[in-house]
This record gives C-alpha cells, structure tokens and sequence, in this order.
C-alpha cells in the first residue's frame, strides 16, 4: 500500500468532532470483545517489563498522575479505540494482596490447562475442573481493585481518518494503575488500524462496488472477531466467516469451494445445484475456474440455474492462462484474472440473455490491480481480496508526555494537543 494514498485518504475524510456536554461511554458491549480478564491484570499477556514497572511503582507507592499519549507515524483509519478502552476498563487496577493473587492466578492458570487436557476424558472430571476454575476466578474478583474513578480517558473514534503523529489517545491517572497495560491496547490499535485502512483503500478504488472480505485463511483463527468488525469499519460489504461478523451483526458470505466441485467428480453444475438446494436462500454464487475455462463454465452454470443464479466468481491461478485466452492473437498471454479474461466472460454471458448474471474476481487482487481493473473499466460487478488486507504496519507509540500535569517526556515526544478528542466514560461503561 502506498503511504500517498492514506495521507489522501486521510484529507479527504470527513474531520469527525463530537458532542462534550457529557462523556462518550464505550460504544461496544465489553462482553463482546472475549478480554482475559485476569490474564490482562496479571500482566500475562503483557511485556514483562511493563508488569515488572507496575509492581516498582506499587511496591515504593508511586501513585504520581501520569498523562500517556497515543499516536502513530503515517496517514490512517483509526480503528480499536473501543476495544482498547474495554482493556482499559477491565485492567486497570491494582490487587489487595498481591502475593495471595499471584499464587491464585498461577492456579487458574493450571486449571485452564487441565481442563483442556480433559476434554477427551470423563465428564464428572471436567465438570469438577470446571467448577474449580470458576472459583479460582471469584478468588481473583474479589482480590481486584478498580480505581477507575481515578482515571481519565480522552480519545478519537473508530472509523476516524488521522493523521501523521496525530494524539488519538490519552490516558491520565495514577500510572501503576495501568502501565501494564500498554502492549495490550497498542496491539489492539495496530491491527484493527491496519485492516481497517486496507480495507478503505481497497474499497475507495473498488469505486462504490462491493468488496468481499476473505483473509481467513491467513491469518490464526483468534484474529477473526476483531478482524471482521474492523474491516466493517473500512468499508467492506461482507465476510466469509460468522466470527468476523459476531461483533457488527453480519453473517459469513461467500461462494462453493473448490472442494465440493471435486467432491462432485470435477462438475461446477452439480456442485452449484446441490449447493442451492441446500442453501435456498442464500445468493448463489458458482466458482467458475474449476476446469480453467471460466467462459464455458460460467455459461453451463447460467444455463442450469437460470435466474437462480446471482454471480460467477472467476478465481484462476496467476500461474494458469484460462483457455479462452489461449489463443490469443496479440502474442500476449496474461495468466490469472485479467480484464480480458473478465471480457469474454461479461460478452458471453450477455449473449446468452444472462446479463444480470454478476461477475466477482478475486485471487490476487490488491489496491493496485483494482484501480487498473476500474481505470479500464472492466466489468467486475465484486472484488474478494484475501491477503492483501493483512499487508503492511501501522504501529502505535504510548509516550509518558506529563507527570502531575508537569511537562515530562522523552525528548522529542512532547504533548501534542488535539481538539478532536472527546472525552469518554469508563466507569458507566463498567456498570453496563
């Protein structure tokens, strides 16, 4: 992704401001986001030396108000602002007697792993194991501080446009109340921008045509919740999975996999037809390039299904040439999905009366070769973009910029201010 097109991005947006007669409360239900709680107050999912600074500030009652700013370096699409502060609210604290939690956590830890060693076995076993855990945990709750009161919380919004060093973030408050928490919510931050920008990008040059979210299979299955929700943010139509929707209120979408076209002896007709008799109600959609010849193909399936069918998805190999390429004159064979390929399929889908038929392309489609796809006006009616969501960085900074409201930071990182900043509610966020 070219950095040029998210500073564009970024000026074209609208500049979001908000209401400041009364806190933003969380705008997610924080049961959503499936945070460890106590792994996230234990500092186990954190980088050590970020635990290892909490417990120095505790242990010499360092309770100094420090202000952190959060920014990072390029233009983007802010996104994880929610989930970050749902880290923040189930996090920051302090224990009551840290050594008898210490010694509580190392035993959930260890029920957690037994109960995931006895999923094979008896149930009687794993109903006590369970049951254990479920007490450790009530342990733990009771052991946990939350000073919340005590901690301020300014930020921008999911979805926003920002800028280069923009401040989209600032958390004040007694910093051994959270310091901990650091890798959490900028790990947060950095992902969710990051599809979140891709996503826009793809969308903005995809010209207002659908863009069909389908990373899944490259990435850990954990990532999808968030991932989905993020890719909301950007702009895209759909998902392949029910997790990437679970946090938006979206379904998995998607066409027949390859598999099944096996599954039926190699026949895109059949596999189509049993998949519609299954699914009647869902937009069917026939993966054409089983045989490489998506022209054939395309034509059988319309044929069968006739207005049953909404479009046909050309996926060919970028190390395959279709064959309605095969002869072409101009001595140029271009493999995968071309706008040629795309052409010949729109034409002979045209002349058989099955115009409203769909055309999606996917395999290999990134920003670049959509906007070559639009600026030649191919007919694609949908874009699936895969891995190209995943690509690129877009790391968060957390800088201590002030210390009981005096300036105190590294050189060079001072506090910016920025109006855009609407103050946000964490203790009604708790309630709920």
């Amino acid at each position: 992704m070219r950095v040029s097109q998210l500073v564009t991005l970024h000026d074209r947006l609208p500049k979001m401001r908000y209401p400041r007669d009364a806190p933003l409360p969380i705008e997610i239900p924080i049961e959503v986001f499936d945070i460890p709680v106590h792994e996230i107050r234990r500092g186990y999912r954190s980088d050590v030396y970020f635990w290892r600074a909490k417990r120095t500030l505790e242990k010499s009652q360092r309770r100094e108000k420090a202000t952190i700013q959060v920014f990072q370096k390029q233009g983007a699409v802010l996104c994880g602002i929610e989930e970050a502060l749902a880290i923040v609210i189930l996090g920051a604290g302090h224990y009551r007697n840290p050594t008898q939690a210490f010694k509580l956590f190392d035993h959930l830890i260890e029920s957690k792993r037994r109960i995931r060693s006895l999923y094979r076995a008896d149930s009687n076993r794993l109903s006590k194991a369970l049951r254990e855990k479920d007490e450790i945990s009530q342990a733990l709750d009771f052991e946990w501080v939350s000073n919340l009161e005590e901690i301020r919380v300014r930020s921008l919004k999911d979805g926003d446009a920002i800028g280069p060093w923009e401040t989209v973030l600032l958390i004040e408050g007694p910093l051994s109340e959270f310091i901990h928490l650091e890798t959490l919510y900028l790990g947060v931050l950095a992902r969710r921008t990051r599809i979140a920008t891709n996503v826009s990008v793809v969308a903005e040059a995809a010209n207002g045509k659908s863009v069909f979210f389908f990373p899944a299979r490259f990435d850990h299955w954990a990532v999808q919740g968030g991932d989905g929700y993020a890719a909301s943010v950007g702009g895209a139509d759909s998902v392949s999975t029910d997790a990437q929707g679970e946090w938006w209120g979206m379904k998995g979408g998607g066409t027949i996999p390859h598999c099944l076209i096996a599954a039926c002896h190699g026949s895109t007709v059949d596999a189509t037809q049993r998949f519609a008799e299954t699914f009647p109600d869902t937009p069917l959609v026939a993966l054409v390039d089983f045989e490489n010849d998506c022209v054939r193909t395309s034509l059988e399936v319309a044929r069968a299904l006739g207005d049953r069918l909404w479009a046909v998805r050309l996926d060919t190999s970028e190390q395959l040439v279709d064959v309605s390429l095969a002869n072409n004159t101009n001595g140029q064979k271009q493999p995968g999905v071309t706008p040629e390929l795309v052409r010949n399929v729109r034409t002979a889908l045209d002349n058989e009366g099955f115009g409203k038929v769909r055309i999606v392309a996917s395999g290999g489609f990134d920003v670049d070769k959509i906007s070559r796809f639009e600026n030649d006006g191919v007919p694609v009616d949908a874009y699936g973009v895969g891995s190209a969501f995943m690509r690129g960085n877009f790391d968060f900074t957390a800088d201590a910029v002030k210390i009981n409201d005096e300036p105190m930071a590294k050189v060079g990182r001072g506090y910016r201010a920025n109006h855009r900043l609407v103050e946000r509610s964490l203790t009604a966020a708790k309630a709920t």
